[in-house]
């Protein structure tokens, strides 16, 4: 591919709400390892997929859980659910669920996500995107972890 039709394919990408062509353009990119285009796609399509309104946590929550999701479907070839944090939520909420992985160790997921230059999607930076919904000591950790791996706070 060229610049010219990286660029349409870009622009297309950034207008598409079709979950299906979102997910095919992924794959094409990185078979022709065009990296940007491929990541561009995922995460448009991370943004299409939850249900919840843009701007709630619940939205944020459940876009991150969808792109851990997709890194793990990418490096084991099948489709693999976050079933105990999916659990979690439906017992405890969103906010406890986020609370209580930002407190523990640093996940793998939050491994995955700083791999891909997608910690913005983390449970971390969902914290400090809402945080009149969590205490200092959740906030402070958050913090501390995303300072860690280079996140630009924001």
């Amino acid at each position: 591919m060229n610049d010219v039709q990286i660029a349409k394919m870009l622009e297309f990408v950034a207008r598409c709400a079709d979950a299906k062509k979102l997910r095919q353009i992924a794959i094409n990119a990185d078979e022709k390892s065009v990296s940007t285009l491929a990541q561009a796609a995922r995460l448009k399509l991370y943004s299409i997929l939850p249900n919840d309104d843009p701007g709630t946590i619940e939205y944020a929550v459940w876009q991150s859980i969808y792109a851990l999701e997709d890194v793990l479907k990418q490096e084991r070839g099948k489709t693999i659910l976050l079933s105990r944090t999916r659990q979690k939520i439906g017992r405890q909420g969103v906010v406890a669920c986020v609370a209580d992985l930002v407190l523990g160790k640093a996940s793998d997921g939050f491994k995955m996500l700083e791999d891909r230059q997608m910690l913005k999607l983390s449970f971390e930076a969902i914290a400090l995107q809402f945080p009149g919904k969590f205490d200092d000591r959740v906030l402070d950790a958050a913090k501390r972890r995303l300072g860690e791996s280079d996140y630009e706070m924001k």
